[in-house]
């Protein structure tokens, strides 16, 4: 895919679309598990089956949405029409109480969302100056979209829903009303973006076909195949992690009423969702170092720091359950995804040809939101989860929980050493 024209201020309106497009997950994702368990009332069984039902939509979504980017539509255009049926839909999760309800809204929410986070990312390499200088600056403004979106919630929670654990719960169905609203901004705003109009010169009409045949080619056969455990681990962190902190946040301050816990619930409030955004303030710092890591580092080196991070993170979890310690864990987020995820899609772009960018980089995205999130749900929920309660009802045991994605990890990082192919760029 390739711009028409230099577009004016493009680095401005494209950061301005990566704020938009993150600020709107980042307002429901990390409150979703307690959201579902708390205040629902699904078992661990329909929650998962929830999780799941985005990213199956996911898998559909991808070959719809880049075979209309690459061949037929500008993705301006298509992003608009994404965005705009993505709003409404994720307001009518906040008052969908029936499993089968929520169940069906998720599915569809999943194939017209899911899709828009690869093709922002086609049109930001389409119409960036430099890929390696401007794509990880423009990108960290979704990191900081995600931030303003988490913190706002989390304020919105302690400062008005903290008197229980179920209003709490219940509070958190605003993450949903947020996300609506965010959603209708963007699809207003894709209009005024750089018009990026589909290839016209393509020597295959089914453009995922040949992105397909691209993909098997190394590096990217074991990129791919490799970033399908990296993302059940990464689900196991957005499953988890906003009830695992909450716990943790209210045991610091019932064992103490000390400066330092204080001041974390007063910065990020309370409900998991804020704190998170630790994670995503080391994603910005790593983000804006990337280019000089780019330039200094192998893209196997990057991924292999990338998934070490993974494993890092998951064994502070497991082995040191204490507020200070679980901060760093979250921190451990900047490196997970600066190294893996977003050096991963670069990798995909400079691997592949320019009419099928957009439809690789949705395959990529396919992996990571897709089936990596089916398994990950899945496995998470109905397998580990019950694992780590025994019978699935009594309390959760975390190093029991946290400790199989750890291993998971480890197993990632001695296959990426092995068999991915040491080259610092695509020539």
């Amino acid at each position: 895919m390739e711009a028409a024209a230099p577009a004016p201020y493009v680095r401005t309106r494209l950061s301005v679309m990566m704020f938009l497009q993150y600020a709107i997950w980042g307002a429901w994702l990390p409150i979703l598990y307690p959201f579902l368990m708390g205040h629902r009332g699904f078992s661990l069984d329909q929650t998962g089956l929830c999780l799941m039902a985005g990213a199956v939509g996911a898998l559909i979504g991808p070959f719809i949405a880049g075979q209309l980017a690459d061949r037929s539509f500008a993705t301006e255009k298509l992003l608009a029409v994404s965005h705009f049926i993505g709003a409404i839909l994720v307001f009518f999760l906040a008052s969908a109480a029936k499993f089968e309800v929520f169940l069906g809204i998720s599915f569809i929410y999943g194939l017209v969302y899911a899709p828009t986070m690869a093709l922002t990312n086609s049109m930001a390499f389409a119409n960036l100056p430099d890929r390696d200088r401007d794509f990880p600056t423009v990108r960290l403004w979704g990191t900081i979209g995600w931030i303003a979106a988490g913190i706002t919630l989390g304020q919105i929670l302690f400062r008005f829903y903290n008197d229980s654990d179920a209003t709490l719960n219940a509070g958190r169905a605003i993450g949903f009303q947020i996300a609506g609203g965010l959603g209708l901004l963007m699809a207003l705003y894709c209009l005024t973006l750089p018009k990026t109009p589909p290839t016209k010169s393509a020597t295959e009409k089914t453009a995922w076909l040949e992105a397909v045949q691209e993909i098997f080619r190394r590096p990217l056969v074991v990129l791919f195949l490799i970033a399908v455990p990296i993302s059940m681990i990464h689900q196991f962190y957005f499953v988890f992690t906003s009830d695992f902190v909450t716990k943790v946040q209210k045991a610091a301050n019932s064992q103490s009423a000390d400066a330092f816990s204080n001041s974390i619930n007063q910065i990020f409030g309370v409900g998991g969702g804020g704190l998170m955004t630790i994670g995503q303030m080391t994603e910005i710092a790593v983000l804006a170092a990337l280019p000089f890591f780019t330039k200094a580092l192998s893209r196997k080196h990057l991924l292999l720091i990338g998934i070490a991070a993974y494993a890092a993170r998951m064994a502070l979890f497991a082995f040191a359950p204490e507020l200070p310690t679980v901060i760093i864990g979250i921190a451990m987020h900047g490196l997970c995804f600066g190294c893996f995820i977003a050096v991963a899609f670069m990798v995909v772009d400079e691997n592949t040809t320019p009419d099928i960018r957009a439809t690789a980089q949705n395959l990529f995205n396919l992996v990571i939101v897709g089936i990596g999130i089916i398994l990950g749900s899945l496995f998470a929920t109905s397998v580990v989860a019950k694992y780590a309660t025994a019978d699935g009802t009594a309390p959760m045991d975390y190093t029991k929980l946290f400790s199989v994605p750890m291993y998971m990890a480890i197993g990632c990082f001695v296959l990426m050493l092995l068999f991915y192919p040491s080259k610092k760029k695509a020539a």
